[in-house]
């Protein structure tokens, strides 16, 4: 009797399927973003523009600083609701400090020093009280502003000393100094989750907190460590924040910075749920966020419908996550 041989093409469909699942999965915020900016370029020819491309690099600066600790957050399985209330917060003592010292490098080391406190406390909340990360950031979201508020009596504070606005408003060659620290930011935390063992625990701690136990990970260190860390990146965007108009409002500096950060943590594919995401991705996710502002300032579209659209994106990414 004859052998009949039968070919079966199913397991090179399925290799194909999956081969487009993952790179769907590990890139899919490149393509999102490649495909926004070509629309983008189609829709307005002013997008292209030089002048407009480093002001979306600018405008995004802060947002993307504090961005990456809102990755290294959300990684760990937290997250960092006070964010905009303590560059407020770090913004108001450091010009009171900038003022009262005639040092610039007094004024920048406060900041660092307010954003890194307020960090610390927020890990020790999270880490020591067990309280869960979004009832304790919140309580020191509401707390911050209010201390700013009664700080700077419901007002602005200006600084004083020349040199201080420097910071925010120089140059080099064509990108401004903003824009090269966000960069600079991006390359420390890129390194420090990739590169160094703390990166591993924080993945670890997000992947499984009991397991992250069992393997005599200091579960609490990592956490305290990980809110410091964006303690101080957030007192980073306020030296920027406060530099660029040489003043900080008590009231609207900050205000919804978190939706922002945590918009662009998750279009760059990090999970709510924590140990899965890039630093790369986040990255994206901010350009991405940047691009669309603009986009609909050059389209005319009013202000108060870029917070619905932010929203949205977050609904949309997170469904996507969810399918995947």
């Amino acid at each position: 009797m004859a052998n009949i041989n039968v070919k079966e093409y199913k397991p090179q469909k399925s290799t194909a399927k999956s081969r487009l699942s993952w790179l769907w999965s590990e890139y899919s915020v490149i393509i999102a973003f490649v495909v926004i900016f070509i629309a983008s370029s189609i829709m307005n020819p002013r997008f292209l523009d030089m002048n407009n491309q480093l002001n979306i690099l600018m405008q995004v600066s802060i947002i993307g600083i504090i961005a990456m600790g809102m990755t290294v957050v959300m990684l760990s399985g937290g997250i960092d609701l006070s964010v905009g209330s303590v560059l407020a917060l770090a913004g108001v003592i450091s010009v009171l400090a900038l003022n009262a010292s005639g040092s610039v490098l007094v004024g920048v080391f406060t900041a660092l020093l307010v954003g890194s406190f307020a960090g610390f406390l927020n890990g020790l909340m999270v880490a020591k009280g067990r309280i869960a990360s979004f009832i304790a950031t919140l309580g020191m979201m509401a707390g911050a502003r209010s201390i700013a508020l009664y700080i700077a009596d419901g007002g602005s504070v200006s600084g004083e000393v020349t040199g201080f606005t420097a910071i925010a408003n120089s140059d080099l060659w064509i990108f401004d100094v903003p824009v090269i620290i966000f960069i600079v930011m991006t390359a420390i935390v890129y390194l420090l989750m990739h590169k160094t063992r703390f990166g591993r625990y924080v993945y670890a701690l997000g992947s499984n907190e009991k397991a992250a136990l069992l393997s005599a990970i200091r579960v609490d260190r990592i956490k305290i460590g990980v809110y410091t860390l964006i303690g101080t990146l957030v007192g980073v965007a306020a030296v920027i924040e406060t530099s660029r108009l040489n003043s900080i409002s008590s009231s609207s500096s900050g205000a919804q910075y978190e939706l922002d950060a945590i918009a662009a943590v998750i279009i760059g594919g990090t999970r709510m749920t924590g140990g899965r995401g890039k630093i790369i991705g986040t990255l994206f996710g901010v350009l991405i966020l940047g691009i669309l502002n603009n986009m609909m300032n050059l389209m005319n579209v009013s202000p108060h419908l870029q917070g619905f659209v932010k929203g949205l994106i977050i609904i949309i990414a997170v469904v996507f996550q969810k399918r995947e």
